[in-house]
């Protein structure tokens, strides 16, 4: 590991080095792919930098106490930078690791997600809202930015399923662990008895894949309807066929959208909807190939395939993957969504880790 951390500083300062050169900094393509590659090193770099100086503090206070000659007080002082050099080498150590695992080539690709209810009917649609809103509070914390693709509302304000993309820097690798069912146990506006019910909404997460990922014959593989928009009712309902519902006639995949008034528009954010699908069903099967697909996507929107649970009672979230219980409902679902993510990223790293130390 110490052979390949070493590799990757003297990288780090070559790169660092080649960000200085006039030549490099007037070619804006040249100087914009050294700029990623050295924000992905710096962090590995610098931690490498603590271990180093860690190492060499430890090795200088081991060298003190095989000489000899110190006084009791001299000698508590080193056996004491000999203790926390140890044991902050061991810390970084186990942090190395960790930035070293391989990572998602996803995770710096924008995302399409879909929310949809599940049981519960117009409650789970309700909820479905409650979900978009907490996504999209998220998204601004961040600075992301989101684009309504395709939405089914209801007459009370919720949503049957609603599709919109999320654009900025690492979004799929923070949002691909909401993937799943999404549980809520409240007492609904519409229960007189004050009963709480239980309903169900599900999410997908897919990674937006560019055009030269995946090939689509547009001519032979695509079929095209047109349609009205349809909603709640209004002034909104469009009275010409801009709605546009894409068919991938070799799989099967139906994607709709209809929120822009053209047609045209709403064509171009039906294909990327149907790009994002069908990029993702390629990579499921590739990781099913190799057995190594951990995570399954939404299911079937039942109650029993749940990852989350909200409990509006007990103001509490549940993430059921790695057993985390908060009692942060109301900001959580106004947004704040980093203590859960961070939680389920650490685990993975560990699995992987553990993975990793056990093949």
């Amino acid at each position: 590991m110490n052979e390949k951390l070493q590799a990757l500083a003297d990288r780090f300062d070559e790169v660092s080095e080649l960000l200085t050169e006039p030549e490099i900094v007037n070619d804006s393509a040249r100087y914009t792919e050294l700029m990623k590659e050295y924000s992905k090193l710096s962090p590995i770099a610098e931690k490498y930098r603590e271990y180093l100086q860690a190492k060499a503090e430890n090795t200088e206070a081991r060298e003190l106490m095989e000489e000899g000659g110190l006084d009791e007080e001299m000698r508590e002082m080193v056996a004491e930078q000999l203790s926390d050099s140890a044991e902050r080498m061991a810390s970084i150590d186990e942090e190395l690791k960790i930035m070293l695992l391989p990572k998602d080539p996803n995770d710096d690709k924008n995302v399409i997600v879909e929310i949809r209810g599940g049981a519960g009917g117009e409650e789970s649609a309700l909820f479905a809202g409650s979900l978009f809103r907490m996504y999209s509070m998220y998204a601004a914390s961040k600075n992301w930015k989101i684009d309504i693709m395709h939405s089914n509302a209801t007459e009370l304000g919720g949503y049957k399923e609603i599709t919109f993309s999320v654009e900025g820097a690492g979004a799929y690798s923070r949002l691909k662990y909401e993937s799943g069912v999404h549980r809520v146990q409240r007492v609904p506006e519409t229960e007189s008895q004050g009963r709480i019910h239980t309903s169900t909404v599900t999410v997908a997460v897919l990674p937006e894949a560019e055009e030269v990922e995946l090939e689509i014959n547009e001519e032979r593989d695509i079929r095209m309807e047109v349609f009205r928009s349809s909603g709640a009712g209004g002034q909104h309902i469009n009275k010409t066929s801009s709605a546009v519902r894409l068919i991938h006639i070799p799989t099967g995949t139906v994607v709709e959208c209809q929120n822009e008034r053209s047609q045209f528009q709403n064509r171009e954010k039906a294909m990327k909807m149907l790009r994002a699908k069908l990029y993702d069903e390629k990579v499921r099967e590739q990781k099913e190939a190799i057995a190594s697909d951990r995570r399954s996507q939404v299911g079937t929107g039942d109650r029993s395939e749940k990852i989350r649970t909200y409990n509006f009672p007990e103001s509490r979230i549940s993430d059921h993957r790695i057993k985390l219980t908060l009692y942060k409902l109301d900001s959580f679902l106004n947004g704040s969504l980093d203590e859960v993510i961070d939680a389920l990223a650490l685990a993975e790293r560990t699995a992987q880790l553990a993975e990793g130390e056990n093949s």
